[in-house]
This record gives C-alpha cells, sequence and structure tokens, in this order.
C-alpha cells in the first residue's frame, strides 16, 4: 500500500483513517473536501478541481486521499493501488455524525478555508444543506457504489480493503508500520 484512496460515507471516519495512514506510512494526504468547499462554502469549478487532483496524485509516488468525489474517481483510481473502503452500519455512522456535527456546530470548528457547520443545518432534512441527511440518504447507495467498483474488472488493480469495524482499523493501520 503506498497510494491509498479511502471512501465511505460521510462521518464514517474516513478522514481520520485517512490521517492515521498517512502518517504511518509518512506520505501526504490530499482530503478533497478542502479542496472542493472553497470560502463559504464554494464549489471550486470541476476542472479546476479534476487539474488539482491531477497534480496530487502525479506529483509523488506514495499518498493518501480522502473523499467519494466522482468527477475525480478516474483520476485517483487510475494511480491507487488500494481502496480502502469504510463501510460502517447506518446507526453507527449516523451516531457518530449527530455527536461530531453537534460539536462542530456549538463550537463553531472550523472545516476548511473559513467553513464551518452550523447547527440549523443539524436540524435539516435537505441532504444539500445537512451533513445528517446527506449522510443517511447515501449510506446504500456508497455501499452499493463500492461492492460493484469492488467486482468491477476496470478496477481489478486495485486492492479493496472493506473496513466495518474498529477492530478493523486498527488492524490496518498495524499493517502499514
Amino acid at each position: 500500500m503506498r497510494r491509498i484512496s479511502v471512501v465511505g460515507t460521510s462521518g464514517s471516519g474516513k478522514t481520520t483513517l485517512a490521517r492515521k495512514l498517512a502518517t504511518a506510512l509518512g506520505v501526504p494526504m490530499l482530503e478533497l473536501d478542502a479542496v472542493f468547499h472553497q470560502p463559504g462554502w464554494t464549489e471550486l469549478p470541476r476542472e479546476e478541481f479534476r487539474r488539482r487532483v491531477s497534480e496530487f496524485v502525479t506529483s509523488s509516488e506514495a499518498w493518501v486521499v480522502d473523499g467519494n468525489y466522482s468527477v475525480v474517481r478516474d483520476l485517483v483510481w487510475a494511480r491507487a493501488d488500494t481502496v480502502v473502503w469504510f463501510d460502517l452500519p447506518r446507526y453507527e455512522v449516523m451516531r457518530r455524525l449527530g455527536w461530531r456535527t453537534a460539536r462542530r456546530g456549538a463550537l463553531r470548528t472550523e472545516l476548511w478555508n473559513g467553513n464551518r457547520e452550523t447547527l440549523r443545518n443539524f436540524l435539516s432534512r435537505d441532504p444539500r444543506n445537512s451533513i445528517l441527511a446527506w449522510a443517511w440518504t447515501t449510506h446504500r447507495r456508497n455501499r452499493d457504489r463500492y461492492h460493484t467498483a469492488a467486482m468491477d474488472p476496470t478496477w481489478s488493480h486495485l486492492e479493496f480493503v472493506r473496513v466495518t469495524s474498529a477492530d478493523d482499523v486498527r488492524s490496518l493501520v498495524r499493517r502499514t508500520h
């Protein structure tokens, strides 16, 4: 494992795991959300997003990329050797995400580029505004997407590592040392 794509439902622990893997391997990490979400939650234009991601994945022989963006998946997975698929049960994701979102909203924690989650969005049922609603509605879709991708001959050069528990996380991080 030298070039790793970490994917999974929002709130599953992708970014935390990606950071642990990057640290254990001593390689750079790219958090796709931090590139895509510009100040004021403005979305980076598609071609600029692709350019920045392409630059990252081609500039080093080893790295970790965290995120699910289909618009750059081809770039990341073409160079990756491993896809770590964080696939926790929906109830676990929602529990983790609820606490994380409430904490970030109450503390006004900056995520990237000055952006913050708000408590108002915590209560929203609109997936475009609420990370909780987004995670709820995309959980099954992500599970199906990554299960299908793992079987797709297009991605046969990739090792898919499915992480379904905290024990799996610890085992994977130990494996990288």
